[in-house]
């Protein structure tokens, strides 16, 4: 009887491949994240042709660029993952994943090669995509059908954690190499070991999966000829498994997204962007709060096969909508206390007309601001610095305290004369910043490291609330012969779209109100969609027999 075969214990044989799967896992994540922990150098290295706020964007379209091919790397894999089996679709990730990673280490830079330097790195981004998009269902369903019954919340919990110690393990080689080599020999080249190091596990990585075995429920399927012979029209193409694909993603992965977003990586570029603390420490910060909450991956997890996957998942969601708002207040008050004060005592307002103001998002860097109103909010989005907006006729002006300074508008006077027009308004808004506590960087001996550790680590608690029973809760949704392929679609728009796009829409959201905590209405918008829509239509799926096939 197949459901004995689930309810016996593992065998240490069957514990031997889960930890495998989940190594091998973990140093895929790291390869992907290694990016996105080095945008601001990777934006000065590849796309130095731009100013320093277009070029961070854009480094962050290019790290959203492998998040948005994810569902489509989630079709080819999966349905290669469901025909031909889990093992070998697992080969194929790894080295797609870590053969880029690689060669990001040796390609030459913007100054060498011109715009053909950003180009190939975009190019190297999207295969990571669609290697990362195949990768995480085939490990979750990997994982899930080799769990006895009962415990398939702790057990792909494990898989849970590979995420976050990725990232760990990013951050942890970022920062051993910058201590080694000095802040400006890893500015210049030393960027690129990290990146290098990725060849050593990609070699690991190859030889723990060549010696896994084929998942029971896959292997008995296919002794039985009962596989897929169309899995992508049986997932999508049937109104019947379609329904749940749609409401896995609106009422579960969208909403787990962005709190994970927001925990991990949105937390530490608000850090470091928004209230300008040092990067070393920012990140030595991110990885303390990591190691702290990362067992609470395992502990929700298994609370998940108790008392159910559903209300741990709405719950986190739910205490994100709730508490982002006070929690980054909290965030800037801890990590950047004169910034804090400033901006309760000297107040900063635009007075300006809305007609010549434009959407301050400028990814490529070749829109020319000349509008009085724009180049008052570029300046100040520069220093990161938060203003409120107040319509007026005539020329933008900028309030600082007490302090009024006319910007001024560029259209129409020679090239010299807006430069000195520009170092003048640039110099005397510096200035008013300064005489009104506005710090140009966060003073590390103010910093209160033990509150900004203590935050983050929430916001991870947060994050593996709402991760640490959702793969057992997607896998549980569809049946063998195509749950490759189901559960990997709704998780990869989730993740790679909702979740991928984060920072960069949350910067541009910034951009435009002028307020640094306004990012956050878009994680809470989503967050809360989740709730409503996750506890009204997704079923709770712990007692649900993944050995049946229909």
């Amino acid at each position: 009887m197949v459901h004995a075969a689930a309810d016996r214990p593992m065998t240490p044989e069957e514990k031997k491949v889960i930890f495998a799967s989940s190594l091998g896992t973990v140093f895929e994540w790291y390869d992907f994240y290694l990016y996105g922990s080095l945008a601001a150098i990777i934006a000065k290295q590849f796309f130095s042709g731009l100013d320093a706020g277009s070029a961070f964007i854009f480094a962050l379209l290019a790290f959203a660029a492998g998040f948005i091919v994810r569902p489509f790397g989630a079709i080819v894999f999966g349905r290669l993952g469901d025909m031909i089996g889990r093992k070998y679709t697992f080969l194929v990730t790894i080295l797609i994943m870590g053969l880029s990673t690689f060669i990001v280490g040796i390609l030459p830079t913007y100054a060498s090669i011109g715009v053909a330097a950003p180009i190939i790195l975009i190019g190297l981004r999207l295969l990571q995509g669609l290697a990362l998009g195949g990768e995480y269902g085939g490990a979750a369903t990997y994982v899930a059908e080799h769990a006895p019954h009962g415990k398939r919340g702790l057990y792909t919990a494990w898989i849970q954690t590979t995420a976050t110690l990725g990232l760990f393990l990013s951050l942890m080689v970022i920062l051993g190499t910058r201590t080694v080599l000095g802040e400006a020999a890893f500015a210049d080249w030393g960027w690129r070991i990290p990146f290098l190091v990725s060849i050593l596990l990609l070699a690991i990585s190859v030889w723990i999966r060549l010696s896994m075995n084929e998942s029971p429920a896959f292997a008995k399927m296919k002794a039985e000829g009962k596989t897929s012979k169309a899995p992508l029209t049986e997932s999508f193409g049937q109104w019947k498994n379609l329904k749940i694909v749609i409401l896995a993603l609106v009422g579960l992965t969208a909403g787990q997204a962005v709190v994970w977003y927001s925990g991990q990586f949105y937390a530490l570029f608000f850090l470091t962007q928004a209230l300008k603390v040092d990067g070393a420490a920012a990140n030595i910060y991110v990885a303390v709060s990591l190691l702290i909450g990362t067992p609470f991956f395992i502990v929700f997890g298994a609370l998940s096969d108790r008392i159910g996957r559903k209300p741990i998942i709405m719950a986190g969601c739910l205490l994100a909508v709730l508490t982002y708002f006070p929690v980054f207040e909290a965030l800037t008050k801890a990590a950047n206390p004169d910034l804090y004060a400033a901006q309760q005592k000297s107040k900063v307002v635009v007075y300006a007309d809305p007609s010549e103001c434009s959407f301050q998002f400028n990814p490529t860097g070749t829109v020319k601001f000349t509008s009085s109103c724009d180049i008052a909010k570029q300046v100040l989005a520069a220093n990161s610095v938060s203003y409120t907006n107040v319509k007026e006729s005539g020329p933008a002006r900028i309030q600082i305290g007490e302090q009024i300074i006319p910007s001024y508008t560029s259209h129409g006077i020679s090239a010299d004369e807006v430069k000195a027009k520009d170092a003048e308004f640039k110099q005397a808004v510096a200035a008013a910043l300064k005489v009104n506590g506005y710090p140009a960087k966060a003073d590390m001996a103010k910093v209160d490291k033990f509150m900004v550790i203590a935050i983050l680590t929430y916001l991870v608690i947060l994050v593996t609330m709402v991760y640490g029973p959702i793969a057992a809760m997607l896998v549980e949704l569809f049946p063998t012969r195509i749950r490759y392929t189901s559960m990997s679609l709704p998780y990869h728009i989730g993740n790679g779209w909702f979740g991928g796009l984060l920072p960069t829409t949350a910067f541009a959201i910034v951009a435009q109100t002028g307020n640094m905590y306004n990012g956050l209405w878009y994680p809470i918008i989503i967050a809360g969609m989740t709730v409503v829509i996750g506890t009204l239509f997704i079923k709770e799926t712990k007692d649900v027999d993944i050995y049946a096939n229909d």
